[in-house]
């Protein structure tokens, strides 16, 4: 993704934002020394910033162990932030409709640095279904979300990294790849993946616009790919598309 020029005399602040995303689901705790390698940063520095974040509960410390993870400060910011969300209280009955009339999980995603990050989830009705989880990411070159927003993206596929990783041996790697899929999406509207984030799993998106015309988000429909049949996908396809313009009707 492309990143935005940092403010002149922010180093230490940025430095601390750099140390708390390196945290994931994968590695929810890491050392001191695993914090130092990974940021690029020495101990002494690392360590510095590590204690700041502590004394405001944005990161907690194991004494046992003396690695770190992240900290209830930032849940509650987390929390924060998703219940202030205009985009996430907009989409939030679409969501349930989609669910119910589909009987299939529904998500709003946006894109956050390489990856598309679950800003919200209603569940289907199947037993067999998608259940990912609001502040869930997934790599954005292998979800349907993902390829819609590069399809309809002003950066469109120079948002890509030029190595990218297979999740499953659908998972498109190459850019030549991908572009003339962009085009397919433009063209209909919609976005379709089987099998490329995880084997068995299929998910169809589209995008959502705001007032000025603006991509906002994705919305997707996902479940398993035996049920997903080509038949079926195009109609879940319909269906995202007919609740993005009931979001926005201009477009």
């Amino acid at each position: 993704m492309n990143p935005t020029r940092p403010p002149q005399g922010a180093q230490a602040a940025l430095r601390a934002v750099r140390l708390l995303k390196l945290f994931t689901i994968e590695r929810s705790e890491m050392s001191l020394a695993d914090l130092s390698r990974a940021s690029g940063l020495n101990k002494t520095t690392t360590h510095r910033l590590l204690r700041a974040l502590q004394s405001e509960a944005l990161i907690d410390r194991n004494p046992a162990t003396s690695a770190y993870s992240l900290g209830a400060g930032l849940m509650a910011l987390g929390v924060q932030a998703l219940a202030s969300s205009d985009l996430r209280r907009r989409v939030r009955p679409v969501l349930r409709s989609l669910a119910g009339e589909t009987g299939e999980t529904a998500t709003l995603e946006v894109p956050f640095e390489d990856s598309m990050l679950i800003l919200d989830e209603v569940a289907g009705k199947h037993v067999l279904g998608s259940a990912g989880n609001i502040g869930t990411r997934y790599p954005i070159h292998a979800t349907s979300t993902g390829l819609v927003w590069l399809a309809f993206d002003d950066s469109g596929i120079d948002r890509l990294a030029e190595t990218l990783k297979p999740l499953t041996d659908n998972t498109l790697v190459k850019r030549d790849a991908i572009e003339p899929q962009l085009a397919e999406i433009r063209r209909r509207g919609y976005a379709v993946t089987i099998d490329e984030l995880e084997e068995g799993f299929t998910a169809v998106a589209t995008i959502i616009r705001g007032v000025l015309g603006d991509v906002q988000g994705a919305l997707s429909i996902g479940g398993p790919t035996q049920r997903l049949n080509a038949a079926r996908r195009a109609e879940l396809g319909n269906s995202l598309c007919r609740a993005a313009r009931r979001l926005n009707p201009e477009f």
